[in-house]
């Protein structure tokens, strides 16, 4: 996915599986202003003609190109299906519904075997991922054949090595994977410097050319460079005198760069393409911006609520005095993402700022000046708590800590913010705490969790522009804001629940081949402020032929005072596969809002592919699998109120590949 915007833009938050659900269309809107107009022309050449097939504009612009001419926190999380729908989503919606033209070419990264270390301990930019062929299958690659699938123009080969092979000279990824066994046919971009790092980093080729020919060849199409002036890809010409590129394959590469152009409307008269009308007009304008809103409320993720601290009673407010504390309190610039738009001021609101609309009168220290929180005035801290009725923290990570090419070296709170909670928690003397955290990756908030001073946990990730406004509407609990939001990956418990960085083996990694100690907080969790019970779970046909799809179905009742939404989740076991697989895999979620005293029944279809193991081949077995239904995984030490409904199927016939179906 594109990990960033420049230039005026609103903002929408980072992190969370709701928040990337809703998130897509605000993102794909924004992307899509940013295409801008084309230009109009009038046709001097076949492939300026829109009357003609795509075809024939392509093989006439091609023609007349000389062969010198031609020089030419970033995931939604660790399941391979979640990132996969959602990522599916994203593409739809930035590209867009027109028959003819495309808003913007989705693209997305990093293909493959990603996500490892970025500086510790080792440098992704030289970083050779070795990974079980199965793991590779299983876990790595279904995300992005669902990305082929949705239609995505464009992919973008990572930095890393997968098995000695680096990913943007890697003819079984980019080839035989990506365009032979899934029918890709759109374009390959190299992240920024990877393709020179393909010497430089990896040692892989000893020139320039020889790994032009190596890229090209393995099914590159487009070098994102350093910006040296002579490239990689300026070695092409050299490469196609010396035979070792043949035209037809320099052809093949730059066709679907072209196509794309063509479907933006780049070649077309700006009034034939209804996206050429678009332009920054309605950046901020009052639709958007409540979506920004909407997206926030909707990312918030609630870990902790004892004896009822949330949600708060905007009547009891009035004259209570309200301390807001801890370096995310009042500081626009650590509430953003990576590579996020910097929006108007104006537009941003600060927790401090959102909590100074509800009436309280509200009090405010940083206490650290910054996220990494070297410098700590605990003196300052405990004067405005002891003063407060209740306690709002603020802590969290942001790009200071965590960002492109900076790790962290564990999951601690930085610096003195476990000090800074902990003295706020003494001063408070049993008065309501809340804690809210703004950080991407997992956190080590076990003291947080287990002490009885923290009232409440709410996991806000990065908010963006409207941070403030969405916590006041959280923290009351208003129609449309009670929390639902589910965690996207696992937090460990501690360190020592943390595989080392450098090692790509599944094993005890993520939920589905997690170890046998539990997280502090495993992947789906989340709590609401109201209650959900589920009954009447029904699999349908209870024995089916092994290429045959299940029916599901299961009654949600909301048995709370609250209307709310409840993300419902589906796991599958297998009992009886012939290879290692997950203890239990996502294959199915749905968001959905149940009012107080109201049941809804939902019905969701459980795929034959979905139950695909990799033994050499996709192949698909009989046997006994279990299909769980509920708010969150089965079996868990931190879990929701509600339980987990469970029902077996069974599959008959014999083994056979998945494609035979």
């Amino acid at each position: 996915m594109p990990c960033g915007s420049w230039g005026p833009s609103r903002a929408v938050p980072r992190g969370a599986l709701p928040a990337a659900a809703l998130g897509l269309r605000v993102l794909a809107l924004s992307a899509a202003l940013g295409a801008g107009a084309v230009r109009a022309q009038t046709p001097r050449f076949p492939f300026w003609d829109p009357s003609l097939p795509w075809h024939r504009r392509l093989d006439d612009l091609l023609g007349r190109l000389s062969p010198a001419e031609l020089v030419l926190q970033e995931t939604y999380g660790e399941d391979p299906f979640l990132t996969g729908e959602l990522a599916r989503s994203f593409v739809q919606g930035l590209q867009g519904q027109h028959p003819r033209y495309i808003k913007a070419s989705a693209g997305c990264k990093h293909f493959s075997v990603h996500g490892g270390p970025e500086n510790i301990p080792v440098s992704r930019l030289s970083f050779n991922a070795k990974v079980l062929e199965r793991d590779w299958r299983m876990t790595f690659l279904p995300q992005f054949q669902a990305c082929v699938r949705a239609g995505s123009y464009s992919f973008m080969c990572s930095y890393n090595r997968i098995n000695g092979v680096p990913a943007c000279a890697n003819k079984k990824l980019l080839t035989d994977i990506l365009r032979g066994e899934w029918g890709f046919d759109g374009y390959v971009v190299s992240d920024e410097g990877a393709v020179e790092l393909i010497m430089l980093g990896h040692r892989y080729t000893h020139s320039f050319l020889e790994t032009a020919v190596a890229s090209v060849n393995a099914g590159l199409n487009l070098e994102l460079s350093y910006g040296l002036r002579r490239n990689v890809f300026m070695h092409i010409p050299q490469a196609l005198a010396m035979g070792n590129i043949t035209l037809q394959m320099l052809r093949d590469r730059v066709r679907p760069l072209f196509y794309t152009r063509m479907r933006l409307g780049e070649f077309d008269p700006p009034a034939m393409n209804p996206y050429s009308s678009l332009d920054l007009s309605v950046v901020q304008s009052p639709e958007h911006r409540n979506l920004s809103l909407e997206a926030a409320v909707k990312s918030f993720v609630l870990l902790k609520n004892v004896q009822g601290t949330l949600p708060l009673r905007a009547q009891d407010l009035s004259g209570q005095h309200l301390a807001v504390v801890g370096p995310f309190a009042d500081n626009p610039r650590v509430l953003f993402g990576d590579y996020a738009p910097v929006p108007d001021p104006q537009y941003i609101y600060t927790p401090r700022m959102g909590l100074e609309m509800l009436g309280a009168n509200v009090s405010f220290t940083a206490g650290c000046s910054e996220p990494r929180c070297w410098q700590y005035s605990r003196a300052e801290l405990v004067k405005v708590v002891e003063a407060a009725d209740i306690v709002v923290v603020c802590l969290g990570t942001g790009v200071d800590v965590e960002t492109e090419a900076r790790d962290r070296r564990d999951l601690s709170l930085p610096g003195h913010q476990l000090d800074l909670l902990q003295d706020a928690v003494q001063a408070a003397a049993g008065r309501p705490l809340i804690l809210l955290l703004f950080n991407a990756g997992p956190l080590d908030v076990s003291w947080a969790q287990a002490h009885d001073g923290v009232g409440a946990i709410l996991a806000c990730f990065f908010p963006a522009q409207a941070t403030g406004l969405a916590i006041a509407r959280a923290l009351l609990g208003e129609a449309g804001a009670s929390p639902a939001g589910r965690l996207p990956a696992t937090w460990p418990a501690g360190m020592h629940q943390v595989p080392p960085m450098e090692n790509y083996t599944m094993e005890g990694r993520t939920y589905r081949y997690y170890g046998q100690e539990a997280p502090l907080y495993p992947f789906g969790y989340g709590l609401s402020y109201t209650t959900f019970r589920y009954r009447d779970l029904v699999l349908s046909p209870p024995v089916l032929p092994v290429c045959a799809n299940l029916s599901v179905s299961v009654m949600l009742e909301n048995t709370g005072l609250r209307d709310s939404e409840e993300v419902v989740q589906l796991y599958l076991r297998w009992e009886q596969s012939s290879v290692p697989v997950p203890r239990w895999q996502l294959v199915a979620f749905r968001r959905v809002a149940v009012l107080a005293g109201q049941e809804a029944k939902l019905v969701f279809q459980v795929l034959a592919e979905q139950r695909a193991v990799w033994a050499q081949d996709w192949r698909l077995e009989p046997g006994t699998f279990t299909l769980f239904a509920g708010g969150q995984q089965p079996g868990q030490k931190t879990r929701v109120p509600s339980e987990v409904l469970s029902a077996q199927f069974s599959v008959t016939g014999t083994a056979r590949p998945l494609r035979g179906c």
